[in-house]
Order: structure tokens, then C-alpha cells, then sequence
């Protein structure tokens, strides 16, 4: 073995979710993966509201009004038994690419309930009883498209994050140069284990995943829903609890595009200090972060950024600062939606790229008005799965006990009571009224477009 295998105790795996895969009999994919950024189910995520309005299993769209994403597996594959009949004839096994690399890992299929509760329209905790007649499954929601064979196609068994999967193959071991017969713990959506690498296992605790997007994650004892939001998702992350989601596209990417645009030589910690010379409001200049549309509270794919204000006598110091406040504005909607629809947090427990720069860690608990936690491992996903993986090999007993033992805390940022002021009240007055007001214009610059999308950033 190679050195320092003979010190893991067991794997665990996180991947995007929503790319799903076909598989034969033999468990070999029959066409290419369908990545999570593919919209091209896009007609039959419309085919879905269209004819399961009212469903159950809708609910989680936004209280059952909507929209649904085309990312998502119900859609991708309607698509595939639309388009690709020879490979939904010749499909054994639809699952996510999670599950199949867990095939090769142990030969077994498993979903994972987190990721079937979140993007599959299953109740998480339904599903983890197993048994026949398929329980938490939307049977009614496959039998009104059509698709009633895809209760058969998808895994028979559910998991949650942390059980035990199986074990490694031999074939699997010889591949990664480890033991055959480790214990391979259920993951899922990096997003999601990333929530367990922040600890954001109680109600209250809201998770915030930064970099090309923002993804917020609050963690809820209510699995109720509303307009607004996704989700609340029964059994998700973990049995018992819930989460619901909200989400921004473009965030940390428009501020790459702008650096790389007309930052010059200029680094980003140089960029920042500029900006801290800046007031809040950054002197009438006001951005929208909608560069890649709108997620929630109000998902519009049209959607897109502006600079409202902007006079000569705004510097780059002021771009670049009303840049970073329209994320943290967009962020405090989002929040908004969430809490509306009964799922407040206490605290922000941030990762990502955003906790490289002190003064957007500050600029998030200002314009939010709730303390930011940063925690000692930036890289969430990663310690999520060692999370999990400990609970598989029995080095834990519960994900909770394993991420008391783990999961650290390096900083915690509480906003500043004079910023927090300002910031609340040029939501109020400015942000808010903004993107109403832009709305028409930029849908119909998108009706001369013809409608073109733009791929989503994140």
C-alpha cells in the first residue's frame, strides 16, 4: 500500500448534485452524464408545473407555486424518456453521479436521502424505511407525466449521510491503493456535507457557501413551505431535522469579472482597502448582483446586474465597494425570504471564498445584521466527509458527536451598530426598489435577445 493508507479508516464521497446518470444492467453508464449546469430540460421542468400543479411533492418549490429547476432529477429525466427513448429502454439504473461512483466503490446503489430529498421531490424521511411499494417516492408525480417505470429505474434504497454504504471492493481498493473492505459512509451534494463541515446541525444555523454563487442553508425544526424559498426538505441534511435553501448566481464571479476587467495589477486585498475607504451606500452608487438572473426570493432567469447612480464623480474604490454590498444586499433578501416563510437563523456560518477578505466577512454581518462564524477548516465539503466517514468507521458514534469533536470555530465577526443602521435602511429605501424597478427594461432586452439564457455561474 502506499504510505499513510494504512491510516484511513473509511471514505466518504461529495459531488455536484443533479448530474444524473444512465446505467446499464451492468452498472456502465449508456450515454454521458447530464452535469448539474444542464438546462436543457428546461421545456420539461415547464411540462412538470404544467401538468402536476397540486401535487405533493411540488410543494417544495416555493409552496407549490414554483418554478422548478430544470437542474433537477425528475426533469433531466423526463428529458431523457422524451429524447432518448433507446437509452431510457436500456436504463437499469438512473441515478446521480454520487451514487454511481459509490457503485464502483462497494457495488452497491444507494441514494443518498439528503440529495433525493432536496432534488429528487422525495420525503427524506419516508424514504430511509424502505420496504416495498417504494415509500417517500412522488409516485403520483411520475404516474401524471407518464414516467411511472422511473420508481423502478432509480435506487431501491436510501441512506443517510453517514451510514454505511458497504464496503470497498477489491477492485475499488487495487484502484485507490487502500484496504479492501473500508467502510464507505453516504454523502451527497458537496454544498450539503459542507453544512456538516460547518457543524449547521441545529435549527437556527444558517450556512453559507460562498464563491462563483452564494447558497444559503437554514437549518429548521419546521419542514413547512412558502413562496420565496426552496424546500423546507423533511430529513435533510440528517433524520429529524429540515432545511430550506435560498440562493444568488452570481456573487463572487462578478467580482473576478470585474477585477479581471478593470482592476488592472491590482490584487484583491488592494481592491478591499480602497473600498474600506469608502461609506456605506458608497455616496448614492447601488449595485444588483443579478448578473447570471435572480434565484430567490424572487427566481427570475432575465434577471440581470446593474449599476444605478453612477456619476463621474464614483472611483473604482466605489464600483468595487457597491459590488460587494449588492451581494450582501442580495444575501439579507434571501435571509428575508427564509425567515417569511418561518425559517430565521441566529447565526451565519460562512465558507468559501468570502472569508479571504475581512472587510466582505464584516460588509455580510452589517448588511445582514447577524453575527458571522467562521470556522477553522475553510474547506467544509472536505471535513463534512470526514465527518461522515468517522460515524461510518464507528469513531463517532452520531454526526453530532463527531462534529462537536471536529468542527472548530476561528472567528466570529458580530455587526457594527452604526453600519448596521445604515445598511438596514438603504435596504429599505434603495435596494429593494431597485430591482422592480429594472425589471421590465432587462425582460425586455431578453425579448429582443430572443429570450437567450445565460448558463448559470455557480
Amino acid at each position: 500500500l502506499p504510505e499513510g493508507a494504512g491510516d484511513v479508516v473509511a471514505i466518504c464521497v461529495d459531488t455536484t448534485c443533479c448530474s444524473v446518470v444512465a446505467l446499464d444492467k451492468k452498472g456502465e453508464p449508456l450515454r454521458r452524464s447530464l452535469l448539474w449546469m444542464d438546462a436543457r430540460s428546461a421545456p420539461q421542468t415547464e411540462q412538470v408545473l404544467l401538468e402536476c400543479k397540486g401535487d405533493p411533492a411540488l410543494m417544495v418549490n416555493s409552496g407549490g407555486e414554483g418554478p422548478l429547476s430544470a437542474e433537477w432529477m425528475t426533469p433531466k429525466a423526463l428529458w431523457l424518456r422524451q429524447n432518448e427513448p433507446e437509452v431510457w429502454a436500456k436504463a437499469k439504473t438512473i441515478c446521480e453521479y454520487q451514487d454511481f461512483i459509490n457503485l464502483k466503490l462497494t457495488g452497491k446503489v444507494v441514494a443518498s436521502s439528503c440529495n433525493a430529498a432536496s432534488r429528487w421531490h422525495w420525503d427524506g424521511e419516508e424514504c430511509l424505511k424502505g420496504g416495498e411499494g417504494f415509500p417517500g417516492r412522488p409516485l403520483s408525480l411520475y404516474a401524471k407525466l407518464g414516467i411511472p417505470e422511473l420508481a423502478h429505474k432509480l435506487p431501491k434504497r436510501c441512506l443517510p449521510m453517514g451510514a454505511r454504504v458497504g464496503s470497498l471492493t477489491k477492485a475499488a481498493a487495487a484502484h485507490l491503493g487502500l484496504k479492501q473492505g473500508l467502510p464507505v459512509a453516504q454523502g451527497g451534494a458537496d454544498a450539503f456535507v459542507g453544512m456538516i463541515g460547518l457543524g449547521c446541525i441545529n435549527p437556527g444555523q444558517l450556512c453559507l457557501i460562498t464563491g462563483s454563487s452564494h447558497l444559503h442553508c437554514v437549518v429548521t425544526s419546521k419542514p413547512t413551505t412558502a413562496p420565496g424559498t426552496w424546500g423546507a426538505y423533511r430529513g435533510a441534511p440528517l433524520p429529524g431535522i429540515a432545511f430550506a435553501e435560498g440562493g444568488q448566481s452570481s456573487t463572487g464571479s462578478i467580482c473576478r469579472k470585474w477585477k479581471d476587467l478593470f482592476g488592472g495589477d491590482a490584487s484583491y486585498a488592494a481592491l478591499d482597502a480602497e473600498a474600506a475607504k469608502i461609506p456605506p451606500g458608497c455616496e448614492g452608487l447601488v449595485a444588483l448582483e443579478t448578473y447570471q438572473g435572480s434565484r430567490t426570493p424572487v427566481t427570475d432567469p432575465k434577471a440581470r446586474g446593474a449599476l444605478v447612480g453612477l456619476s463621474l464623480a464614483h472611483t473604482r474604490a466605489h464600483i468595487w465597494r457597491a459590488l460587494m454590498e449588492g451581494v450582501c444586499f442580495g444575501t439579507r433578501a434571501c435571509m428575508d425570504g427564509l425567515a417569511q416563510a418561518g425559517h430565521g437563523c441566529d447565526e451565519i456560518v460562512i465558507a468559501g471564498g468570502a472569508t479571504r477578505s475581512p472587510l466582505w466577512l464584516q460588509m455580510h454581518a452589517d448588511v445582514t445584521g447577524k453575527p458571522v462564524v467562521v470556522c477553522e477548516n475553510a474547506d467544509a465539503p472536505l471535513l463534512g466527509c470526514a465527518v461522515l466517514a468517522s460515524v461510518a468507521a464507528g469513531v463517532h458514534a452520531t454526526v453530532g458527536e463527531a462534529v462537536a469533536a471536529m468542527v472548530r470555530t476561528k472567528a466570529r465577526v458580530e455587526p457594527e451598530p452604526e453600519a448596521a443602521a445604515a445598511y438596514s435602511g438603504l435596504f429599505d429605501a434603495i435596494y429593494s426598489k431597485v430591482s422592480p424597478a429594472v425589471r421590465p427594461v432587462v425582460h425586455a432586452i431578453a425579448s429582443l435577445r430572443g429570450g437567450a439564457a445565460v448558463p448559470d455561474a455557480a
